[in-house]
């Protein structure tokens, strides 16, 4: 008997789109789940905006576990 082991879905595995946008935070739905998902960004001086990200934009998320180490 062969079992097939199905991992779990990543949210880095979805495309989210563009919800909302607040000058700290932004609002995405994933397209396939429907999962909702706030980012909060840290207090900075580069606020959020929307011309980066317009409500309705498609994006996704990368792993920051997967990036190069300074």
């Amino acid at each position: 008997m062969t079992r097939f082991v199905m991992n779990k879905p990543s949210i880095f595995d979805e495309q989210y789109r563009v919800v909302s946008v607040a000058e700290d935070a932004i609002v995405i739905e994933g397209v396939l789940t429907g999962n909702v998902l706030t980012i909060v960004k840290p207090a900075s001086n580069n606020p959020i905006v929307t011309d980066d990200f317009p409500p309705g934009k498609l994006i996704a998320l990368s792993d920051p576990s997967h990036e190069p180490q300074n």
